[in-house]
């Protein structure tokens, strides 16, 4: 085997156990397909994936080295996101009763709740501000990753796990919006609210907590 493909199937198999582990990326696109419906949660699942690229671009260009041993630099990644999943949550706890029928599913694009830009911005912000990523991916491509293996090879590897992340999610996605589980939502879309926003908060006091390593 090729030693760039031995690589990128060790990544892999790592990855794989971080994609479907739950988490606030989760969180996120399933409250996004139960809420904001189909359209919106594909489009958060692609900005998951842009974070994603953003976490191995500073990971390769050495950024993530230089966070992971800042305590400084790490603090400040690290409060921004736990205010950004304590604002979702109290926004989630906030928010009325949706229409989640399946009549009202088919006027998804009518109805305008959320824009596109939006519903990408909520999972790149969800992804992007998650210091444990650092830790992650800083450890995964140094340890699996050789020191010669080319920058390309390298972002060639970002964009295969990329593309993995947000076909998971798009299939999370796909899941969450069919009628049947729509139907079975719609009774329920104030407590789902609720649900989400204490996960969101929850997320946010579990990532107070941590400490750099």
């Amino acid at each position: 085997m090729h030693p760039y493909l031995f690589e990128l199937a060790s990544l892999m198999a790592i990855f794989a156990f971080a994609i479907v582990s739950p988490g606030a990326d989760l969180a996120m696109v399933m409250r996004q397909s139960i809420v904001q419906g189909r359209r919106a949660a594909i489009v958060t699942s692609f900005g998951i994936g842009a974070a994603l690229m953003l976490h191995v671009t500073y990971t390769i260009l050495g950024l993530g080295l230089i966070i992971s041993q800042s305590i400084y630099l790490f603090n400040i990644v690290k409060w921004c996101g736990v205010a950004y999943l304590v604002y979702i949550g109290i926004k989630a706890l906030r928010a009325g009763k949706a229409d989640l029928s399946v009549e009202a599913m088919g006027g998804e694009e009518d109805r305008g709740r959320q824009t596109a830009l939006r519903a990408f911005g909520l999972g790149f912000l969800a992804n992007a501000l998650n210091p444990k990523a650092v830790f992650f991916f800083l450890s995964i491509f140094s340890t699996v990753v050789g020191a010669h293996t080319p920058i390309a090879v390298k972002f060639g590897y970002g964009l295969v796990m990329a593309t993995c992340l947000i076909a998971w999610f798009v299939g999370v996605s796909l899941f969450m919006t069919t009628p049947k589980m729509q139907a079975a939502f719609s009774r329920m879309s104030q407590w789902i609210d609720r649900t989400s926003g204490l996960v969101f908060i929850a997320l946010g006091i579990k990532l107070a907590m941590e400490k750099a390593h």
